[in-house]
């Protein structure tokens, strides 16, 4: 990785940055050594040519884009600048993913996953869809926010539960030609408040609008509203029935941040169990007067308004923010304190144990001894870890840490079982 952002002669008002990750399509095992060129999307000028580290990452690069007011108020004009990035690496099908979407003033994240080459692999190609609130997506049909519990086969849970993965398919319900994806809870959330709103608004609104998308999937999941119609898969990419979702897409820092922060957490009223369907409209090419405006909702955090309070000035002042117990996928959950320097007992043992399988994959986080006890030498493999996955560099396993490393470790675990 460059030790700083590179930089191009500016030819808008603004610039972005783009970091990008290459990992293997069966797993996440980083792809070193791989080239990588950026151009704008439509124009054969190599602006980058780059070569990923032993950590599979390359960048961060600066690159032009509208300005920012573009993003900030509604209007017909393009708010991010468009990118392709090719990637080559021996031993795997070139692949290129164009219309890659950069913000100014924000941190784009794109991971490629390559595939085994094959003597007849020919160069995959990935187009990114337009964002919602530029693009003429069709409007949400409504539906009611909580679903009946007293039909047979209605819900299948007894408590919320936050997935490992869910079943996206990417078109409408009735499409059976449509493709059926497994992607990670946290990473579909991410895809999806990548889309539907702009990394560049308030952090109280991008909090809120996660609320929101969270709170609606975990409702189709905690309901299983489509399997229980018959079909095999947990949420569509269909803007008139759910979010979109949008296959490889890039997201961004800000609100990957957020996502981070916030997954365990959804939307509740007094005495209903299941996480409320919060259903939203753009407020501008839409008007939804029961539900939130996401332009409404960037109005209200310029105003200072928190999330909750955001949520509540659209949904009712009864609603709240609950937390599911039960976060599936992981070897052991969030311990509820802080681990650093000092810190003793079984948790810093798996910690230690997680951050060594990591390390046989990512050579450049450090082999600990496994002893429970969290010295300083466990802190900086855990700020190498943090620095490596794009966490704030602090040698302290909090919550979005604790996780993070969680998912990594089942990662590359799941792998070296193959």
């Amino acid at each position: 990785m460059n030790d700083k952002v590179l930089s191009i002669q500016a030819e808008e008002s603004a610039q972005g940055s783009l970091s990008i990750r290459l990992v293997t399509a069966a797993g996440f095992l980083p792809v070193r050594d791989a080239r990588i060129q950026i151009s704008r999307s439509g124009q054969e000028e190599v602006l980058y040519t780059l070569t990923s580290d032993a950590s599979g990452m390359a960048g961060p690069v600066a690159l032009d884009t509208p300005p920012l007011d573009y993003s900030l108020t509604p209007n017909s004009l393009q708010p991010y600048g468009e990118y392709t990035v090719q990637a080559s690496a021996r031993n795997f099908a070139p692949e290129a993913v164009s219309n890659i979407q950069i913000l100014p003033e924000q941190m784009a994240l794109l991971e490629i996953r390559l595939v085994p080459e094959t003597e007849d692999a020919a160069e995959i190609v990935t187009d990114i869809g337009p964002h919602t609130l530029f693009f003429p997506y069709p409007p949400k049909i409504p539906e009611a926010e909580i679903k009946p519990v007293n039909e047979t086969g209605e819900i299948v849970l007894s408590s919320v539960v936050i997935p490992e993965y869910i079943v996206v398919h990417d078109g409408p319900p009735t499409d059976a030609a449509a493709q059926n994806y497994y992607v990670r809870y946290k990473d579909y959330i991410k895809n999806v408040a990548s889309s539907e709103i702009y990394a560049t608004w308030p952090v109280e609104t991008i909090r809120a609008n996660v609320l929101a998308i969270m709170s609606f999937t975990l409702n189709r999941v905690y309901t299983e509203w489509y399997r229980n119609k018959g079909y095999d898969f947990t949420i569509t990419s269909s803007t008139a029935y759910d979010h979109k979702w949008i296959p490889d897409r890039n997201i961004f820092d800000s609100i990957s941040a957020v996502v981070d922060e916030l997954f365990t957490s959804y939307l509740s009223r007094p005495g209903v169990r299941q996480p409320i369907l919060t259903q939203y409209c753009d407020g501008n090419k839409t008007s939804c007067p029961n539900w939130m405006s996401q332009w409404g909702s960037k109005t209200l955090g310029d105003q200072n308004y928190s999330a909750i309070d955001i949520l509540r000035y659209y949904y009712g002042d009864d609603i709240y923010i609950n937390e599911a117990n039960i976060v599936s996928g992981v070897p052991v959950s969030w311990p509820g304190e802080l681990l650093k320097e000092g810190s003793s007992g079984e948790s810093v043992s798996q910690i230690q144990e997680q951050l060594n399988r990591i390390g046989q994959a990512y050579p450049k986080i450090p082999q600990i001894t496994v002893d429970g006890m969290y010295g300083a030498k466990t802190a900086e493999a855990v700020r190498v870890f943090q620095e490596v996955f794009g966490l704030p560099v602090t040698g302290e396993v909090d919550f979005k840490t604790w996780y993070r490393i969680s998912e990594i470790y089942v990662a590359v675990s799941r792998i070296a079982e193959l």
